[in-house]
């Protein structure tokens, strides 16, 4: 029986082709074949056989979906209306006397009642000169740069403005930095912007994603891992998330600090919130900085200008750039980022304040500041 069989599967000599079912099966088997090694050796899978492995995704943790609860229902809230009482909180922070403040002076003079002013002195009571800024400082505390204490202070400023319901957007400043366009154009350019200007982006370098300690997971993933100024601007319903934000604070509380682990240098207020907000509504942010800083020295801080590089020119050249940069720390020389600045789907320019700005150059910019003002969006 076997014999007939085989028998009668056999081909016979004189056929100079095979029956149809058999070339079926083999053009299937050489197209199978073909297919998987152009799988195998695509560049997007590993070279082992976990590529083959159906991808594992990890179950949250209680404290991770309550986080991502009250976040989700907070941005679910209706945004305020800009209404005549809608104001801007500016927010200070500061070692002390504020050197540019004759300049703010003359950017929210006749503007009153469409903006708050909040002080964070962390070394010393601040002199004022103008009566905007005076018995405007908050409790503070000392602010080490590149400790949690920096984030630390700016939460105090964010949580003191938002004891008035009026506060509608949050500006977060420093000592060295200046306004760049007239207070009309820079409260239309908040106010009705339809996201928070928080800068966020992946350095793959040391000095970014090498940064992430081991010790934030399973929360905070490397692959989660961002970097930006810390120089904000944000809504308000963004605000109430930083201060609602417990789980992810407490990571970079406990374990951004420098000599944590080897030889890695986390610098809190360079990758809280960027990592924070691309987590948790990354649509909701710009990715950019409103904020103009010039990193072309490539040091640990940016380039500061003294009142000889000032000029009407300079100034123009930054409030009408319209491409953000952002420096990486690959390379010798940190390569860099650039994409357009884009407000509600259209291009424009990218900032709105700049520094960091040498004393010595308050009365140049004072002269100056009607000249490189813009006064429509």
């Amino acid at each position: 029986m076997v014999e007939a069989q085989q028998k009668s599967y056999q081909v016979p000599r004189h056929h100079t082709s095979l029956k149809k079912p058999l070339w079926l099966v083999l053009a299937v088997s050489v197209l199978s074949m073909l297919l998987i090694c152009t799988h195998m050796m695509s560049p997007r899978h590993s070279k082992t056989s976990s590529s083959w492995l159906p991808i594992h995704v990890r179950k949250l943790t209680d404290e991770e979906v309550a986080a991502r609860a009250v976040a989700r229902d907070i941005l679910k809230t209706p945004p305020p209306f800009v209404t005549e009482n809608s104001k801007i909180a500016f927010l200070f922070l500061t070692p002390g006397t504020l050197p540019f403040e004759k300049l703010w002076d003359d950017f929210f003079t006749g503007h009153e009642g469409k903006f708050s002013i909040y002080i964070h002195p962390s070394k010393e009571r601040p002199v004022h000169i103008s009566s905007h800024f005076s018995d405007r400082a908050i409790h503070s505390d000392e602010v080490t740069w590149g400790r949690i204490s920096m984030v630390d202070a700016e939460k105090r400023l964010l949580v003191s403005a938002l004891e008035d319901p009026d506060n509608q957007h949050f500006v977060l400043l420093s000592e060295s930095c200046i306004p760049l366009h007239n207070f009309d154009y820079t409260y239309r350019y908040l106010m009705y912007s339809n996201v928070s200007f928080i800068e966020s982006f992946v350095d793959p370098g040391p000095h970014g994603t090498g940064r992430h300690m081991e010790h934030m997971l399973p929360e905070i993933a490397r692959e989660d891992f961002r970097k930006g100024a810390q120089w904000f601007t944000m809504k308000r319903q963004h605000a109430v998330i930083v201060m609602a934000d417990g789980l992810y604070y407490s990571k970079f509380r406990q374990y951004c600090g420098p000599g944590i682990e080897a030889d890695k240098n986390c610098i809190a207020d360079e990758h809280y919130l960027p990592t924070f907000f691309s987590m948790i509504d990354p649509m909701g942010i710009s990715n950019w900085s409103v904020t103009y800083v010039d990193w072309s020295e490539r040091q640990w801080h940016p380039k500061t200008y003294t009142a000889n590089e000032i000029s009407l020119d300079f100034m123009k050249n930054v409030t009408t750039e319209e491409m953000s940069t952002h420096v990486t720390s690959v390379g010798e020389h940190g390569d860099e980022l650039h994409w357009p600045c884009t407000w509600n789907g259209i291009t424009r320019p990218c900032y709105l304040f700049a520094r960091k700005f040498h004393p010595d150059t308050l009365d140049t910019l004072v002269n100056l500041f009607p000249n490189y003002t813009s006064t429509l969006v």
